[in-house]
């Protein structure tokens, strides 16, 4: 027993990295719960959509929801356990959220589902093509290091946005773009549960009480539980904007459910996109996909492996090929198994927050995932305001790192400004990112300093131009 515990040390550098088995374990579950979550959010979105043929995915005449949750649920699974076996990182791996609403209402609507997986299919070989011959790498070291800080610190308030929208205490308003709960006013028993979470959340974290984060998103999901017990606030609705988000959090009458998601991997095709719309506009959708999973995935995995302290002194994580490869292989995957691009998770932070700090706690959290394939009912019950702690407090975790910026030195400070405050208020990571890379350059090039820019630098900042263009650029060719 021991010879095995000692081998698992050994592949994962679990004493190396100054961690446990018992933490990365907690981690890895904490990750979990806190991104569990997609299991549902997911085939919401795309088991919802109708393609340009009025079909649901699988041909389907109803939503096929449950097919496509097993889907998710296994599709997760075996890419989180790979990042963890292959990458040997805490970085959890699920389908995109933004990226399969994309597919769901951009591409979805212009040709069937089988076509539109085929493009999320055919950008994930592209990626991996790129990891490959080493492009994809060679851009991330090119990354000066304290814009990659900058991507940490934007993240973290990304996060913490997420967190508080995601439990109803921030939401969209009338007269204003947010406003604090509902009319301005925390009064609903969801959000009290939220509160209640964040601060003994908080109080544990800033304890340094091992597990808090687990611990919060468990014991915050049995007062949810409680409450919705006793005073009866039911789901969210527009007619009942006091109710839960996403989840009632109730036990449910079945516990047990299966649905084969190996039937989903028959039902793409990569090449029909391109002959069932124009070719310029199928390659414009594949660009847009592209470009949103290549730095989506660049700036998590900068984000969360500086939480996790493996970010090195050149600004540079072990193993950075093997990651991106993994990550890369996760968008092919999730157009063969229709559930859109699956991509590294910035939620991953919360089992870094636990004291993950290596591929075991992956491991445990694509297992668990694989696990919620036959028991997603109870996966369910865990409502946002339960998961939303957590967030919040990974989102002031990864905010720290802003002490790491240069404010002084305008040339690196506009541009990490930039990347910081576009990330939460665009709700984008790519955006973020691509604002920081192009006024990176243009700021080098105003104060005569061109050739300090990498060269890739200079390709990738034209991409972002192109990127954030690509409306304009479609309707001048009436796309």
């Amino acid at each position: 027993m021991s010879d095995t515990r000692n081998a698992i040390d050994r592949f994962f550098a679990i004493s190396a990295r100054g961690s446990t088995v018992s933490r990365e374990v907690r981690g890895g579950i904490a990750t979990f719960f806190t991104m569990a979550y997609i299991v549902v959010l997911n085939p919401l979105i795309l088991a919802n959509g109708k393609d340009v043929d009025g079909q649901f995915i699988a041909d389907g005449s109803t939503p096929p929801v449950a097919l496509v949750a097993a889907g998710t649920a296994f599709v997760a699974g075996v890419l989180t356990i790979l990042m963890g076996v292959v990458g040997r990182v805490p970085f959890a791996m699920a389908a995109g959220l933004g990226l399969n609403a994309f597919v769901t209402f951009q591409i979805a609507t212009v040709m069937t589902w089988e076509e539109a997986m085929g493009l999320v299919f055919l950008e994930g070989i592209i990626i991996a093509v790129l990891v490959l011959t080493g492009l994809r790498t060679a851009i991330f070291h090119a990354i000066p290091a304290q814009l990659k800080t900058a991507i940490s610190v934007g993240i973290g308030l990304f996060i913490a946005l997420i967190g508080f929208v995601d439990s109803g205490f921030v939401r969209k308003a009338a007269g204003t773009p947010l406003e604090l709960g509902i009319g301005g006013s925390l009064t609903s028993w969801p959000i009290f549960v939220f509160i209640v979470g964040l601060l003994a959340t908080a109080a544990m974290v800033a304890r340094k009480v091992k597990g808090a984060i687990l611990i919060g998103i468990v014991g915050t999901t049995i007062l949810a539980i409680v409450v919705e017990a006793i005073v009866k606030a039911g789901a969210f609705s527009p007619q009942n904007p006091a109710g839960w988000q996403l989840n009632r959090p109730v036990v449910p009458d079945q516990l047990f459910g299966f649905h084969n998601p190996l039937v989903l991997f028959t039902e793409f095709d990569p090449f029909g996109g391109f002959v069932r719309v124009d070719v310029l506009l199928a390659a414009l959708l594949v660009f847009t996909l592209l470009i949103t999973d290549f730095f989506d995935t660049m700036g998590t995995i900068v984000g969360v492996g500086r939480q996790a302290n493996l970010v090195q002194e050149d600004g540079t994580l072990p193993r950075t090929r093997e990651i991106l490869l993994v990550d890369s292989l996760g968008a092919a995957a999730g157009g063969a198994g229709s559930v859109s691009s699956n991509t590294t998770y910035i939620e991953s932070a919360a089992g870094v927050g636990e004291g993950a700090r290596t591929g075991l706690a992956s491991v445990v959290t694509g297992l668990l995932f694989l696990v919620a394939i036959f028991f997603a009912p109870l996966v369910t019950v865990v409502p946002y305001e339960a998961a939303a702690p957590a967030l919040v407090l990974v989102g002031f975790l990864m905010m720290t790192a802003i002490r790491d910026v240069d404010w002084n030195d305008f040339e690196i400070a506009i541009p990490a400004f930039l990347t910081i405050v576009i990330m939460p208020f665009t709700y984008s990571i790519s955006n973020g990112i691509g604002a920081g890379f192009i006024s990176y350059v243009l700021v080098k090039v105003v104060r005569g300093k061109a050739r300090e820019v990498h060269p890739l630098l200079w390709g990738v900042a034209v991409l972002f131009a192109l990127y954030f263009a690509i409306g304009p650029i479609r309707a001048m060719l009436g796309l």
